[in-house]
């Protein structure tokens, strides 16, 4: 996998996308098609589908953002008025949701990133329960609260 992500738009998508389908040895229709069938066969491919999803999702968001913020700017004359500014503040809250959901993609694609074998073993570890934990210790309980029950109990017994 390339540590480097480029700038173009379409090539965050189309780069991660390719990571996703050599990963999986598919690509993202059959995969996409495969869990959607059986969520719960591959917890990983399931992750991967959903947030690909949500990335090309904001990609969409920041194409139409970006289009706007030029058809806008073709208008303008030398100054830009607020309303184009807010495009513009539009089109950089666009990137950001994109960039951030692309590096969760990655970071799901990535068998050594940080946290994954703490996951791994938690997904261990919730497959082998057979039901919910058993709290093993009686509830906390203040201070004040436990003098309180003694002396409601105290004036019951008068």
């Amino acid at each position: 996998m390339s540590d480097d992500i480029p700038d173009g738009t379409e090539d965050v998508v189309g780069v991660l996308t390719e990571q996703i389908e050599t990963r999986f040895g598919m690509g993202m229709d059959q995969l996409t098609a495969a869990v959607a069938a059986k969520p719960a066969a591959n917890p990983d491919a399931t992750d991967v589908v959903k947030w690909h999803g949500l990335l090309t999702e904001s990609q969409a968001v920041l194409d139409r953002a970006e289009d706007a913020l030029l058809d806008a700017l073709e208008t303008q004359p030398s100054e830009v008025d607020d309303p184009t500014m807010d495009l513009a503040h539009r089109v950089n809250a666009a990137v950001a949701a994109r960039d951030g959901r692309a590096l969760v993609v990655r970071w799901l694609l990535d068998p050594d990133a940080p946290g994954k074998k703490d996951l791994a073993v938690e997904r261990l570890v919730r497959a082998g329960r057979n039901g919910p934990a058993v709290q093993t210790s009686p509830p906390y309980r203040p201070a004040t609260a436990l003098a309180s029950a003694a002396r409601t109990a105290k004036a019951a017994q008068r």
